[in-house]
């Protein structure tokens, strides 16, 4: 199952879960700190680094799909990477901040050009279908080993290097990872699809060039005006999930049942990924407000690197994940992805849930230690997971060949549009500057808050649950409407 090529490709995704997710764990206190941003704008401006490049994902699948293919596409993103990285670290050094937003809307924009296209490269390094279900759990787990260290070590280099040492330590990353995959490009292009194979013509390159510079401009107005941009991120995911809608009505039936199914997933991953981004914004700032002490009284850690438990715990969901689905399924246990889906709100709830406890039942020490928050990513990791590995795998078996890539960016979509509306509902506890955090605060403003949002995870189990059973009628639809068409053939 595993070959020189899936493993440089897990080595590139390593590289960049640590670039990217140390960048972002480092960014609310730059923000906050260097660049004199409120609560309320610094939570959007995070969560928006965290949701506007898989929105652009509509655009990286576009030109994989369209114009360069999965390669390209995944080598040119890891360049726009360490670019961005580079005017991140000028941007650190002089306190500029048009530098520093043109740095994370170039390093929003490679993400959405690396987001589609690495699935369906990785995936064609696999013998089998199976294989590639079977190994994908495991690269989202590698991808997190990245993430883990980058989200607790970086907030540590700040302390010793800064933010523009930091910097650029991801861009070096970010590079590293650039040269691996030019070094594996004629292997990978040998198993990639045939867009891969054939030479780009002067006008797609052009094209793409006009695009890039284009999305990269929106990117930049939208960081530097985020009351438009917010609304701008809705029109364009809405706008994407249009364009699918009518592909979908032009495709036969079964291919249009199809795609309904997927749709439905992406519904419900929108709403998951809404829970996901609390961890960027409000938990962040809970964190940084109310947690105090070291792991366990013996290891370490900054406030804001309570994000790296989720990783930890992601670390060991992938291979659980698996292994468990992969044992039920040899007992002919099967779950549908929609009832997997389901499961993860579980987990969801009981995370919130403890979380609502927590702030809930604050002393008048305003301090929650962080094995709290260990116990809440374990739960909140096991259900990102699943719906993390396994919605794009159910994506890629369902959606039509000639728009795959664009299929896959929809999972992107959901992500974008979550990240916006999960930061906007954070701001509803941002605080004032200079605020005291008060036990009344915490129990009235965060108590309320999470309350709500696990509440809310409770109804969307059931709705999981329901999209299930549609889901499984719909697949059942497409697949006799296919074999009627074929029967006709024959005949």
């Amino acid at each position: 199952m595993w070959n020189k090529l899936n493993k440089s490709m897990m080595f590139c995704q390593m590289m960049f879960g640590l670039s990217f997710y140390g960048v972002m764990v480092i960014l609310t206190r730059f923000f906050l700190e260097d660049l004199q941003y409120s609560e309320a704008d610094t939570m959007m401006v995070v969560g928006a680094f965290s949701s506007i490049g898989p929105l652009f994902a509509i655009a990286g699948g576009f030109i994989a799909d369209k114009f360069l293919g999965a390669y390209r596409s995944l080598t040119i993103s890891y360049a726009g990477f360490t670019s961005g990285y580079v005017l991140l670290v000028l941007g650190a050094s002089t306190t500029n901040i048009p530098l520093s937003l043109v740095g994370i809307a170039l390093a929003s924009y490679a993400r959405g050009l690396m987001s589609p296209s690495y699935p369906s490269l990785y995936k064609r390094t696999f013998a089998t279908e199976e294989d590639f279900e079977n190994g994908f759990p495991v690269n989202y787990s590698v991808n997190n080993v990245g993430a883990l260290l980058g989200q607790y070590l970086f907030p540590m280099f700040v302390l010793v290097i800064g933010f523009n040492g930091s910097f650029m330590l991801s861009m070096g990353m970010a590079c590293a990872a650039l040269i691996v995959l030019i070094s594996f490009r004629k292997q990978l292009l040998t198993v990639g699809a045939e867009i891969d194979k054939k030479p780009v013509s002067a006008k797609n390159w052009s094209i793409f060039v006009a695009i890039s510079i284009a999305m990269i401009g929106l990117v930049f107005f939208m960081f530097s005006n985020m009351e438009i941009g917010k609304n701008i991120v809705y029109a364009i995911g809405i706008a994407a999930i249009g364009y699918f809608i009518t592909l979908m009505f032009k495709a036969k039936k079964s291919d249009a049942l199809k795609m309904g199914t997927i749709l439905i997933m992406t519904v419900l991953t929108t709403a998951f990924f809404v829970y996901y981004g609390q961890m960027m914004t409000s938990m962040t700032m809970v964190t940084i407000n109310t947690m105090r002490g070291d792991l366990f009284g013996i290891i370490p850690i900054v406030p804001e690197a309570s994000m790296a438990m989720n990783p930890l715990w992601c670390i060991v969901a992938g291979p659980v994940i698996a292994m468990t689905f992969s044992s039920l399924e040899k007992r002919n246990i099967n779950f549908s992805t929609a009832t997997k889906v389901g499961f993860a709100f579980i987990f969801t709830a009981i995370a919130f849930g403890i979380l609502t406890a927590a702030v809930m039942m604050i002393g008048p020490d305003v301090v929650i230690r962080p094995e709290v928050f260990l116990a809440i990513h374990f739960f909140q990791a096991f259900a990102e997971v699943i719906v993390g590995s396994l919605v794009v795998a159910f994506i890629l078996s369902v959606a039509p060949k000639h728009i795959e890539n664009f299929s896959v960016s929809l999972f992107s979509v959901a992500i974008a549009l979550s990240g916006i509306v999960g930061a906007v509902f954070s701001t509803s506890i941002a605080l004032e500057k200079g605020q005291e955090i008060t036990q009344d605060i915490v129990k009235t403003v965060y108590g309320g808050y999470f309350s709500t949002l696990t509440i809310l995870a409770v109804v969307m189990v059931i709705v999981a649950f329901i999209a299930s059973f549609v889901i499984r009628k719909m697949l059942a639809s497409s697949e006799a409407s296919s074999d009627m068409v074929l029967s006709q053939a024959e005949s």
